[in-house]
């Protein structure tokens, strides 16, 4: 696996699934991709998951992927298992796109693919996430190119999607 310093594109990692198995980020080249740190419990929850699965919906086939990240650093609001996530997420929300294992995006354990993320795109506030629903926007080469607040709703950035996906 790259470490986040010589890595040139989120293709480069390697991230475990839900159920534990390595995922090889490579298999999405080509695809334009919303990566997201993700709760169960947070205020955000409901807006957030209800119109990820919208643009989802509306985007997978034109070559579009989200993938999510449960993270249990803001506020203890992702306790669950992954397991537990996992239901939630799909039961409740028709959550189709991947969901990841539980990491860690702040801090001493922040997962490489996290680290990469946040040195390609800080923020006004610093490298470190602030919150759940913070989005970063990759193009189908791997490299990042927006970084949303929690607080944007996923349909506000539908245009710069398609803008990546070339069909606006």
């Amino acid at each position: 696996m790259a470490a986040a310093s010589s890595a040139t594109s989120v293709h480069d990692f390697t991230v475990k699934d839900a159920s534990g198995k390595d995922v090889d980020l490579s298999t999405y080249k080509g695809k334009v991709l919303l990566i997201v740190n993700v709760a169960s419990q947070c205020g955000l929850t409901n807006s957030n998951y209800t119109e990820l699965s919208q643009l989802y919906e509306k985007y997978k086939d034109q070559g579009f992927e989200i993938l999510a990240f449960p993270c249990n650093q803001f506020g203890g609001q992702e306790p669950g298992t992954n397991e537990e996530i996992v239901q939630f997420a799909c039961t409740r929300f028709k959550a189709e796109y991947p969901i990841f294992d539980k990491v860690d995006v702040n801090g001493d354990n922040t997962a490489p693919i996290y680290k990469f993320l946040k040195s390609s795109k800080g923020s006004l506030f610093g490298d470190n996430i602030k919150w759940n629903f913070s989005k970063f926007l990759v193009d189908k080469e791997g490299h990042v190119v927006e970084r949303y607040a929690p607080t944007t709703s996923p349909l506000s950035i539908e245009k710069d999607i398609k803008k990546l996906l070339g069909s606006y």
